[in-house]
């Protein structure tokens, strides 16, 4: 029933050409070859290749002379693939002899008719036919990659559709690790964007662009002047050694975010308890604290929270707790120790030069001979700013150094009041939000409304307080008359009158009529009444512009008649 494709059909040898789509090998006839005349063979005769269990002999195989290939046999009982069998000379050596037969029968050089049961076996042709004898034919050994089977498609592999799940997975991780690095570099630029636009309007708020910034142009500009709201404190520099004092108002606008040192002259005329007529010098010496601050609450319109007085060696202590300052110095200053005259400067006059406690007290208090009061009060004030500077930002931080300083200070002041005050300023001195502004008085140490109005209007409030339900109308007197006793014979009647007077300074050219003037509408029955008290008619009363401090402004001309007269 095997019906391969290595059956014997026809007679002659057979060699491989190949295999089938199953694997199953498939022969070609060989062309048959003339066979050479057979030589005698004297063993034939002698039954040499006898088989004893043959029915008969068969002709003796011939010699094999070295130039035929011997025929291959077909064995009716072989099965299967058989080596041909060795042939073997008279002594026993291998040789061209006719092949041994177990079974007993002679082998000849012709061919075995064919049996159609029997599988037959074509051999391996061997080498050429000059080869000396012939090779048995290898047993052959199948290897699996010869033969050809039924292929699954290759899209259902398992081992390729595992390659192609990691190749597209691997692909996926690379271009979901470029799409992140993407979003990561957009989202990067997003908030480098936000973060300059903010800056930008940040700077723009703050008034601080190149070229869109000015003075004072801070959030707080839209709102009045009269209604932006500061914490204000007087500071008092009382000099040990050599007496005097120097005094200044520190200032934090808080709706503005801007700070500011506000240097008062000691000729800064003020009006004592009785109605009479001080100075900030003496008002410091004579009435104290608590009197100089409501007397400069009333001349300025300012309401100062507090009293920091603040002797030399407190100072000096204090710069050496922040660990000196650095400041531009206007002039050399003398050692105050030194015994002799000529010796080294203690304070070198330069820019950004480093003081230590000693050399700030020398500083803030050296005054030239001849020289006025203001120029030391602008040394004082560099000497606040230079600490303001170097102290913590952090309120805790100034109370500490405050505390350190041991100081007394005078109520309602307390340590952590004055810390956190110093603290906030500290903050506008490092980021540039502070200035120190001198407050501009005339010789008689009035204030003029031209030149004071930057500093009392804008700086402190630009408009005097009110006075309190039941207190004196605060007149102020400036004498246009020419007479310079006016103002004193005016004095005396509106105190007498039960008004508080103000010294309003004498003006620079006489005036022929006089003005009693009233800003605000309340004030105007008060006015009223002031140029009753005067002696001056009823149509000198006006409204208009007030001097700073003062309810009602009187501007005395050649019509005026002192009742004394």
């Amino acid at each position: 029933m095997n019906d391969r494709y290595d059956a014997g059909y026809g007679d002659g040898p057979y060699e491989l050409v190949g295999y089938d789509e199953y694997g199953r090998p498939v022969y070609q006839q060989v062309p048959a070859q003339p066979t050479p005349q057979q030589p005698y063979d004297p063993y034939a005769q002698q039954g040499y290749g006898y088989d004893p269990y043959a029915t008969g002999q068969q002709p003796a195989q011939p010699y094999d002379t070295g130039n035929q290939r011997p025929a291959p046999s077909y064995d009716a009982y072989d099965t299967g693939h058989q080596p041909s069998a060795s042939s073997y000379d008279t002594y026993g050596g291998r040789g061209a002899a006719n092949p041994y037969d177990p079974y007993g029968r002679t082998t000849t050089s012709g061919q075995h008719p064919r049996v159609t049961e029997q599988t037959a076996y074509i051999p391996q042709q061997a080498g050429p036919a000059e080869e000396p004898e012939p090779q048995a034919a290898p047993e052959r050994d199948y290897r699996t990659e010869q033969f050809a089977f039924v292929e699954e498609p290759t899209d259902d592999s398992e081992d390729v559709i595992d390659w192609l799940k990691f190749t597209e997975n691997r692909t996926e991780r690379r271009e979901e690790a470029r799409r992140r690095a993407r979003s990561r570099i957009v989202a990067l630029l997003v908030v480098l964007a936000l973060v300059a636009v903010g800056g930008v309007g940040y700077l723009w708020y703050a008034g601080k662009l190149p070229g869109l910034s000015s003075s004072g142009s801070k959030s707080g500009t839209a709102t009045p002047a009269a209604a932006q709201k500061r914490d204000v404190i007087v500071v008092h520099l009382h000099n040990t050694g050599k007496g005097g004092t120097s005094t200044a108002l520190l200032v934090d606008n808080t709706t503005t975010e801007q700070g500011t040192t506000v240097l008062l002259p000691n000729s800064l005329a003020l009006s004592g308890d009785d109605g009479s007529t001080t100075t900030l010098a003496k008002s410091v010496d004579d009435d104290g604290a608590s009197g100089t601050r409501d007397q400069l609450d009333t001349v300025l319109g300012t309401d100062i929270q507090g009293t920091w007085r603040l002797d030399t060696p407190y100072l000096q202590n204090l710069v050496d707790l922040v660990g000196s300052i650095d400041i531009d110095t206007d002039t050399d200053v003398p050692d105050p120790d030194a015994k002799k005259k000529g010796t080294t400067p203690l304070v070198h006059k330069g820019k950004a030069q480093t003081l230590s406690g000693k050399m700030a007290v020398a500083y803030a208090t050296y005054r030239a001979s001849g020289e006025a009061q203001n120029a030391q009060l602008e040394r004082f004030g560099q000497v606040m700013q230079g600490v303001l500077r170097k102290i913590s930002s952090d309120a805790q931080g100034a109370t500490v150094t405050v505390q350190t300083l041991a100081q007394i200070l005078d109520p309602p002041l307390t340590d952590k009041d004055l810390g956190a005050f110093l603290a906030k300023l500290a903050d506008l001195a490092k980021g540039g939000d502070y200035k120190t502004a001198l407050l501009p008085v005339q010789s008689d140490g009035t204030l003029s409304a031209r030149t004071s109005g930057s500093v009392v209007k804008d700086i402190l409030g630009g408009t005097a307080k009110s006075p309190d339900a039941g207190s004196a109308v605060r007149v102020s007197v400036q004498n246009a008359t020419g007479v310079k006793d006016d103002t004193e014979k005016a004095r005396v009647v509106l105190l007498n009158g039960g008004f508080t007077f103000l010294e309003g300074g004498t003006a620079s050219a006489a005036r022929t009529t006089s003005k009693v003037l009233y800003a605000d509408a309340a004030d105007k029955a008060s006015a009223a009444e002031v140029a009753k008290t005067l002696g001056l008619p009823a149509g000198s009363v006006a409204k208009g512009t007030v001097s700073s401090g003062a309810d009602v402004s009187v501007v005395l001309g050649s019509d005026y008649r002192p009742a004394s007269s």
